[in-house]
């Protein structure tokens, strides 16, 4: 079971627009009667791992807009270890609150984006993204091709990145929920290039908000995180290997209400 817990994880973080701890925090409550506290550290470790492997994959085919991902980075790695030293302060009760409030938000966009841009849902971040030469990159480039960082440009990165960062230290998700849109809202690239780079920042985001977790000295189980690594990386591979043939609509949309009645079926039985 907790093996399909982490298939789950790197399914839904290769094939969807959001991070799969949404799903693995309340599935491991659920199955495995950990806290909040733990399931979200333990889903952390996991998306880290899990997105890790795909960034290395798209790393090699020049996709990824690095100077953007590691300015998200960097600032929602300093808001993360905050996001969950909140999350130590409040009650249980508050932070599965806010976290149904979050699966809500995601499930109705994914649904939302399925229906509006059907052919967005095809482009995934374990895709064989092809490299592609948009008229315009995420900053204007310079004449000898390196980008040309903007103050709006950069003010939209870090105030993106915090609140990613936040989120994350707060209730465990990775943030690409956020990140792919933020991305597309600020530049005219291309879908492909926006699920790579977003790949790096939950990486990066998810690892710091991991190494908060353990140095806050809160609840993990290692045994149950060895096995949920373990799954996640399977289902990354397995959607490296099906993700292009498989991704549309109809999955992004069986996704969301899956999203959506896990959370509600959490939130009840913890209530």
């Amino acid at each position: 079971m907790l093996l399909l817990i982490g298939c789950v994880i790197g399914l839904v973080l290769g094939l969807t627009g959001a991070g799969g701890s949404v799903f693995a925090v309340p599935l491991l409550m659920l199955l495995t009667a950990t806290s909040m506290q733990e399931a979200s550290g333990i889903a952390l470790g996991a998306v880290a791992a899990a997105a890790l492997l795909g960034s290395l994959r798209n790393g090699r085919n020049g996709m990824i807009l690095w100077t953007p991902a590691l300015l998200l980075a960097a600032t929602g790695a300093l808001f993360a270890p905050l996001g969950k030293w909140l999350a130590s302060l409040a009650p249980e009760s508050l932070l599965m609150l806010g976290f149904n409030g979050l699966a809500l938000f995601i499930a109705l966009r994914m649904w939302l984006s399925a229906q509006r841009n059907p052919e967005q849902a095809k482009v995934v971040r374990a895709s064989k993204l092809a490299a592609v030469a948009p008229s315009q990159a995420l900053c204007p480039l310079s004449p000898s091709g390196q980008l040309q960082l903007r103050l709006p440009c950069i003010s939209g990165l870090l105030v993106g990145g915090a609140l990613v960062g936040l989120l994350s230290g707060l209730f465990g998700v990775g943030g690409g929920f956020l990140i792919v849109p933020l991305l597309l809202s600020l530049s005219p690239i291309g879908m492909p290039q926006a699920v790579a780079t977003s790949l790096v920042v939950i990486t990066l985001i998810s690892s710091a908000g991991f190494i908060s977790h353990l140095a806050l000295g809160q609840p993990l189980n290692l045994s149950l995180l060895g096995l949920i690594l373990v799954g996640s990386l399977a289902g990354m591979g397995v959607s490296q290997s099906i993700g292009h043939t498989i991704a549309n609509a109809s999955l992004q949309k069986l996704f969301a209400a899956s999203l959506l009645g896990v959370s509600l079926l959490t939130f009840v039985l913890h209530h």
